[in-house]
């Protein structure tokens, strides 16, 4: 999730938008942890899509691109904590505690948690630290925090032990499959090498092979390609999808399009109008 204030670098974010936003974000390394404050939330990746409001909880896998609408409701703001449960510190509980994956975990990768007492108390010890961050929540407190929140999840549901224990490499995937379905997110090629279980040197080779082209020069012909359908035969604005699909600017997009095409994106849409 992009712009949260850090409560603890790295460990413990939270989130306030007052108007509703979209963002692409790359879940990396990391599972994370998501408490719903207030508003709504939805995430949708290749492979689900999942809402929920205030005072649910959502578990995000590790490896991950996907897209999250942030609503706020008509009687209050959005608002998140977002807690990272980094491997480091799940390797840890899991060598003091005795805990491992018994198998690969093979369920969905965004998972729900029904709430109980517990959590629920959870929920509302954190919010103080969130909520005044002029009272400065030492690094210590926060770990103590991430581990009651590991905690309570494997209370909840014990089969959860698979999905934060397993420490394995992600495995290859299909490339040409997962490229086609994110070319869209804005991320450097590093990134897109891990989600896809390969070294960068080994993602460019095979890229090769698959695309006949450099990833970078694939990814700018493949969005601009979008962006040209988008625009004529479902009459987009330039401006409302140059984001989606991975342009900084709308600048860097006009001036990317128009070298492609001949014209600006607005040129193009002026034409198509008429």
């Amino acid at each position: 999730m992009t712009n949260p204030s850090e409560i603890i670098p790295g460990l413990i974010f939270y989130g306030y938008n007052s108007t509703t936003r979209k963002e692409k974000v790359g879940f990396l390394s990391h599972h994370t942890l998501v408490l719903q404050v207030s508003g709504h939330f939805t995430l949708e990746t290749a492979e689900q899509k999942i809402s929920m409001n205030k005072g649910e909880m959502l578990l995000i896998g590790k490896n991950q691109l996907g897209q999250i609408t942030k609503t706020p409701q008509s009687d209050a703001h959005y608002e998140t904590i977002v807690i990272s449960l980094q491997e480091d510190l799940l390797r840890k509980i899991a060598l003091e505690e005795h805990r491992e994956s018994q198998e690969k975990y093979t369920g969905p990768p965004n998972i729900l948690i029904p709430a109980n007492e517990f959590l629920k108390s959870f929920f509302q010890s954190v919010l103080p630290y969130v909520r005044n961050p002029e009272e400065a929540l030492t690094k210590e407190i926060g770990l103590l925090k991430v581990r009651e929140a590991v905690t309570l999840l494997l209370h909840t549901m014990p089969r959860l032990s698979n999905f934060l224990f397993d420490f394995s490499e992600p495995h290859k995937i299909d490339l040409e499959k997962f490229m086609l379905s994110h070319f869209h997110y804005n991320i450097p090629v590093a990134e897109f090498a891990g989600l896809t279980g390969r070294s960068l040197a080994a993602f460019k080779r095979d890229f090769q092979k698959i695309f006949a082209m450099a990833p970078r020069q694939w990814l700018q012909e493949k969005r601009l390609m979008e962006a040209k359908n988008l625009i004529e035969n479902r009459h987009q604005k330039p401006s409302a999808i140059y984001l989606d699909l991975g342009f900084e600017s709308l600048s860097h997009f006009s001036s990317s399009f128009k070298k492609k095409f001949g014209k600006t994106p607005s040129d193009w849409s002026s034409r198509i109008a008429h």
